[in-house]
């Protein structure tokens, strides 16, 4: 199938908002097997809406259209649409009553604009929205499908998921059954993983493809067959290859696996706990880990212990240590690391202490250097890294890696650097 993405808002093409529902819709559609030929942003303009539309059904099987379905004066997909495809406008009675109930359960009167939600194009399905106000639908223009979806990621992520992907499978009609996952590695670069992989998914009907999203890679095995059960068969021997090939360096499955639902979830089964102590990345690791719902099973609290005298006070780090040593260094990583660790009463207790830049590096501590401690009843162990990132990226994958460090030792890994973080020791 041959897709099409259009994206409607005045807001996109003025750059006041980052248009990720190109990137998800895009992602998504590979699910299918369905290329994504062509992807078109345009402004809250019925003349332009017009032409792209068209243009759509002239070459596209598949439109999926984002934006436009509000209750304002700026919100046209539905009624431009309908024009340009001489579809009448008609009102759906169970959608308008939907619509009242949604407000009513708010305690709140329905506006009458946003009764226009309740209308759409002769001969078109209406797709539910559950987590909003603004139902999506799908019209067909000759060999042509149009799916319309809110603006709004969440609402549009599960219209896509739940309502959209079903029919797109339907509508394909051959006899190939497409089945799809990701695979989320955290330490390897991009080429070093295809490079890796390069004996992996030679098997008929199946592929990889690769994408970066920093500090991760993802690989995406596809899998076509004649028939669902050996398509799943397919993707689960591409999986179980890829993960004998790059071992716990392949963290999660699926959108839903990052690094702290992982850590979360393995701290939980083994009925242990966490608490961190933070300098240089201000406060992101506990962010990310209570981010996770059910965190409270397992994440005993974290210091954020920017100032010298904070990591003194706080954490119980000696002074003389500091005095000799600097605050980043490997004995002062170890004593934060163990101090948070006893004074929450913590399983792990984990440090970060670096240098995120752009200034404050030395010749014998460049800005990039960083050192990660782990505490745990054994005992402690500090690590030093180069990351040669700007500051935002820094504190990015020192928490990753700092949550991958705790996630290989309860699966009983050997603690790896990323191969692109050059450590100096």
């Amino acid at each position: 199938m041959k897709a099409e993405i259009l994206t409607i808002g005045d807001e996109l093409l003025r750059g006041e908002i980052v248009d990720s529902n190109k990137s998800f819709l895009s992602d998504r559609l590979l699910t299918v097997d369905a290329e994504v030929r062509w992807h078109v942003s345009m402004r809250d303009d019925p003349a332009d809406m017009t032409e792209a539309f068209r243009r759509a059904a002239e070459r596209s099987d598949v439109v999926l259209v984002s934006g436009g379905l509000g209750p304002t004066r700026d919100d046209l997909t539905i009624s431009v649409l309908a024009e340009t495809f001489g579809r009448k406008l008609v009102c759906d009675e169970e959608t308008l009553q939907n619509l009242r109930a949604f407000f009513a359960r708010f305690g709140r009167e329905m506006a009458a604009n946003n009764a226009k939600q309740a209308w759409f194009p002769e001969g078109a399905e209406i797709l539910p929205n559950p987590v909003g106000t603004a139902p999506g639908c799908m019209l067909r223009e000759a060999d042509t499908a149009f799916f319309c979806m809110p603006g709004v990621p969440r609402e549009l992520h599960k219209m896509m998921d739940e309502q959209v992907l079903p029919r797109l499978d339907r509508l394909r009609g051959d006899d190939q059954v497409v089945r799809a996952t990701l695979l989320r590695t955290f330490g390897m670069g991009e080429s070093n993983l295809d490079e890796e992989l390069a004996d992996v998914a030679s098997e008929a009907g199946v592929s990889l493809g690769f994408r970066t999203a920093f500090p991760d890679n993802y690989v995406r095995p596809l899998a076509r067959a004649a028939d669902s059960s050996e398509a799943t068969a397919r993707l689960r021997r591409v999986c179980d290859a890829i993960r004998a090939k790059l071992g716990p360096m392949v963290y999660g499955q699926g959108e839903a696996d990052s690094m702290e639902s992982v850590v979360g979830r393995l701290l939980d089964e083994a009925g242990k706990s966490i608490a961190v102590a933070e300098s240089c990345t201000g406060g992101l690791l506990a962010q990310r880990i209570t981010g996770v719902p059910g965190a409270s099973a397992y994440f005993r609290g974290g210091v954020v212990a920017y100032a010298n005298e904070a990591k003194v006070g706080q954490l119980g780090v000696p002074q003389e240590l500091l005095d000799e040593h600097g605050a980043v260094s490997e004995p002062v990583a170890l004593a934060m690391a163990s101090g948070v660790r006893e004074r929450f009463g913590a399983d792990f207790g984990v440090s970060t202490t670096g240098i995120a830049g752009p200034t404050g590096g030395s010749e014998e501590k460049p800005v990039g250097t960083v050192f990660i401690g782990v505490a745990t009843a054994e005992g402690a162990e500090a690590r030093d890294f180069f990351f040669p990132f700007e500051r935002e990226r820094h504190r990015m994958v020192t928490a990753q890696a700092g949550l991958d460090w705790v996630r290989r030792l309860i699966l009983g890994a050997e603690p790896v650097a990323p191969r692109w973080a050059r450590g100096r020791s």
